[in-house]
Order: structure tokens, then sequence, then C-alpha cells
């Protein structure tokens, strides 16, 4: 194979290895350009290819589903079109990719970054923690595929040495397996352990407006590369600065997704995500006297154990149940056999509520003595 497949020139630098090479060979075999995608705006991209950066359409990958879009961070082959302009003739295989669902009724996923290693959850200190928030970032996170990092921004704000521990504290709380990193753009604390976590590989950076990204991307790399707004004073929120998603060369290597700002955090087939982000309650589940134990009055139940003597936080296992739930019913909104699955469930458990009545109840002749008996405890 030739050199272009596997060491372009100028592609090193944004992640391109062997795996990447070896899924581009193909496309190489066809005359077509390796590049990975730095932006997606208005039916057009900005792709980094061996000859420079080009503005492509992306007509020939255009699909009705969300979670394939072509997004930043995507590897793709580039050809021309009938006039000879440049276009994105396929998408490679995708080895992470982070999505969310949409804020649509229509329960849509949607793909904010792809083929990345770290996804980093900013969350800032100008404000009191949302730890549910959280939990829904890391959980995304763990089920993209990517290692999660949390980053506390603007310690600046907390100068209070114990508060800070207190409040990283109660971050690795709710994110176990998940590294909490307090750092501040503004007197350099962390930035230096960011760097070398993030050199190298390729970062997704998220959260919310006002969470500091941009000033982040900007000390990361060393120069202003984005725009950076005030913040209110009112609830320390900001406006959007960034605008779209964006792939940023890192001065050591590795490059940096900044992505605006997320109003809403909606999850998105994370079932494996929520296993590792809720880790000590599935431990604590695989205990319990009964293999399919709700945790919620039955027997032997070691979640409702740790609750009892204060080693989980109730409010902890509430979080994890409402996420689960919402989890639940977004793929049976979007699977006809799942809606079929839980339609037959509820319908066993009317049958077992009803069976249960009955042997409460006892014959005929004791329901009368008894004057109907109690709630069937479904």
């Amino acid at each position: 194979m030739n050199d272009v497949p596997h060491d372009p020139h100028g592609l090193a630098g944004y992640g391109w290895n062997d795996e990447v090479a070896d899924a581009f060979g193909p496309h190489a075999a066809a005359g077509l350009l390796p590049a990975r995608i730095a932006r997606v705006d208005r039916g057009r991209c900005e792709a980094i290819t061996p000859h420079g950066t080009v503005h492509a359409g992306i007509e020939p990958v255009a699909t009705h589903d969300p979670t394939r879009w072509l997004t930043t961070g995507d590897w793709a082959a580039i050809g021309d079109d009938a006039q000879g302009r440049p276009e994105v003739k396929a998408i490679l295989p995708r080895r992470t990719a982070f999505l969310r669902s949409t804020s649509s009724k229509r329960s849509e996923g949607q793909v904010l970054a792809a083929n990345v290693d770290h996804a980093v959850v900013a969350v800032s200190l100008a404000a009191e923690l949302d730890l549910g928030r959280i939990e829904r970032f890391v959980s995304l996170a763990w089920t993209s595929g990517a290692q999660p990092l949390v980053l506390l921004t603007k310690t600046d704000l907390v100068p209070d040495p114990d508060t800070l521990a207190h409040l990283v504290a109660d971050t690795e709380t709710v994110a176990p397996g998940v590294r909490v990193l307090p750092v501040s753009s503004h007197t350099g604390e962390g930035v230096d352990v960011l760097r070398a976590l993030v050199t190298g590989g390729s970062t997704v950076l998220l959260g919310v407006s006002g969470a500091g990204k941009s000033t982040l991307t900007n000390t990361l790399v060393g120069r202003e590369v984005q725009q950076v707004n005030t913040i209110r004073d009112s609830d320390g929120k900001g406006r959007h600065t960034t605008t779209a998603r964006d792939l940023i060369p890192l001065p050591d290597g590795g490059v940096l997704i900044d992505t605006p700002g997320l109003r809403g955090v909606g999850l998105w087939d994370a079932g494996e995500g929520l296993e590792q982000a809720f880790a000590e309650i599935e431990e604590l589940a695989a205990q319990c006297r009964f293999h399919d134990c709700g945790h919620h009055s039955e027997p032997g139940c070691a979640v409702l154990a740790a609750i009892a003597d204060g080693s989980l936080a109730e409010r902890r296992l509430d979080s994890y149940r409402k996420l689960l739930r919402e989890n639940e019913r977004l793929a049976a909104r979007t699977d006809a056999r799942l809606r079929a699955e839980q339609r037959q469930r509820f319908k066993q458990r009317q049958a077992i509520g009803r069976h249960m009545m009955e042997r409460k109840r006892g014959p005929a002749g004791g329901r009368s003595r008894r004057g109907g008996g109690g709630g069937s405890g479904w």
C-alpha cells in the first residue's frame, strides 16, 4: 500500500494511526483522500486532508438518522463531485461516539463527536454543583466508549481549600471510577495535569454554557482560538461562546473538540453507561437475595441495607432509578419490540398480582369472613 493511507502528511497530529489506515485502505485504492472532519455546518464541512484544510460537500453521506450524521472527529474519504469540487464520499467506522437524545418529541439521538479517547465534562464552581447533571454526563461518557474526566473549573472562586476538597469529594461520590480534577485557567491550577492527560489523544470538551470550556481551550492551545464572553454575575452563566463543534490541534500532539454549551443532556441508549456511572449500586445489587430485586422493600436487599447504614446516599439511588426509567422510556419509544416486551411484563405483573390477591384472601368463604382482604403489594 502506498504511503498516503499509512502516514499521510499532516494527519499524524490529528490522530491518524494504523487502525484508521486499515479502515481507509479500500478508499485509498479508489484514489480518495483521507480526512478528519473539523467542523460540520449548513450542509458542508471543513476537513483536514494531507493537502491542508478543504471545504467539502456532504450530500453522498447524508442520512435521515441523526446518530449517523457526519460529525466533528469523524474520519472520512474525500473525492470530487461532478463539478470537480471536494465532497465526502464515505465515513469510516467510528471507534467511539458521544451521543445524546434531542429535545424533540420524536426521541431522536444526536451525535456530538466521534473517535474520541477522553470525554471531559467541565463543571463550573461559579454555581452550585448539580450532581444529577454530572451523573448524566458521566453516564453518556461511559456509553460513548471514551474515558470520562470531570473538571471542576474556576477553582479560583473557591479560595477555601477545605470547601474545595468537599466539592471534589461530592463529585467523586457521583462519578465512581472517574478522575475529578479541579482546574483554574486564571491561576493555572490543574492545567499542567490536564494537558498531560489529553496530549496525544482526541478529547471532547463538554458542559453547559458558562462552564469555562472556551477559556480552557485557549489555555491548552496557548493562544486565543475561541472567543470568550463575560459571565453574568447573577447566576454564573454565560452566553454561548462556541457556536459549532471545532477540531483544534494541541501544541504537544492530539486534538481537542470544543462543543457549544449543552442545555439538555438527555440519555441515549445509555444502559451500559449507567451501569458504570452507578457501579457501586450495581455491585450492591449483585449481593441482594433476589436477582430481580427492585430495591424497594424486598427482604435481603443489599442496596437498602447500604442506605440504612449510611454507606450509600438515598439521593444516589433515587437518581439511579430516575435515569433508568428515562432510558427505558426512550428505548420503549424507539424500539417496537421492547414496547411489546414491556406490555407483556405488565400483563405478567397483573396476573401475579391477581394470584397473590387470591392467595391472601383465601377461599370464597374466607374472603367473606375477612371482608375483602388488603392490597396485593403490587
